[in-house]
């Protein structure tokens, strides 16, 4: 019966995992866009499971956690028509508007789509909470932002600041450290200590790899506005391939944080 139920359990993650790309298909996204949100999704889910065993968190919130940080800016994907072929002038007073809008849209979409943990959800929509009420969308404060959120923020900075971006280069390690401590107040400092162990660890190098190779990526590609503008018209069909094709290639998403769980002594199904 036991070895039953880890087949079930496997069957339902599988299906589970494959929902989560499934999510990516259903966007009328750019393609650079999408590219790059499941690049940083699978960072930031990875960073996000390795903070959740640093802070003893069980084995479902670390699945869930995961799932969440490779959804977490599946928003963006709907709000770059908006801030595409625009004036520079305008982009300044308009882009934090539409920016800003990701969070809800990200929910909703999840939402509508189905099948997700109100935890994971509840994660979506909060990851761009600060700790000191400063954040958005709702201004949330404290502990009052759920736990999955606090672990995205600082997940989802450190991701950002250690990858390439159009108007900037990546940022070390050490660097981007320095940087996410000087805006500590948005952070839960207990949560935020535990990520200064995680990056310190020996295990995050293994990260590094794939980050190089997606900055690589980016650098190879180029950054000129007729190579994002020539993304924008893709057939829903050629974006499901494309997407296809992704999964393919990124293989098992969750590339090293699993291995780490098993190390704090927590049988994986």
């Amino acid at each position: 019966m036991r070895d039953l139920n880890k087949k079930g359990c496997s069957m339902m993650q599988q299906d589970l995992d494959e929902r989560v790309w499934s999510v990516f298909g259903r966007e009328e996204a750019l393609g650079n866009d999408m590219l790059d949100a499941i690049d940083h999704g699978i960072l930031v889910g990875n960073l996000a499971g390795l903070l959740a065993v640093e802070l003893g968190c069980d084995e479902a919130f670390y699945r869930e956690i995961m799932r969440a940080g490779m959804l977490h800016d599946i928003g963006k994907l709907q709000i770059g028509k908006f801030l595409y072929g625009r004036d520079d002038a305008v982009l300044q007073v308009e882009e934090m508007k539409y920016v800003r809008m990701h969070p809800k849209l990200g929910y909703e979409t999840l939402q509508l789509f189905g099948g997700f943990s109100d935890m994971l959800l509840q994660a979506v929509l909060h990851h761009h909470e600060n700790y000191d009420g400063t954040g958005y969308p709702d201004n949330m404060r404290g502990e009052k932002i759920p736990l999955a959120a606090r672990i995205l923020r600082i997940c989802d900075v450190y991701a950002a600041l250690i990858s390439e971006r159009p108007y900037r280069e990546a940022f070390d390690s050490e660097t981007a450290v320095e940087m996410m401590i000087d805006e500590a107040r948005h952070f839960d400092m207990r949560v935020f200590l535990a990520f200064l162990s995680v990056v310190h660890s020996e295990g995050i190098k293994e990260m590094w790899e794939f980050v190089e190779s997606v900055n690589r990526q980016i650098r190879a590609r180029g950054k000129s506005k007729a190579t994002t503008e020539g993304c924008i018209a893709i057939d829903i069909n050629q974006l499901r391939g494309q997407i296809d094709q992704l999964r393919k290639a990124r293989g098992k998403w969750e590339f090293w944080a699993a291995e780490k769980y098993r190390a704090a002594g927590i049988e994986m199904r």
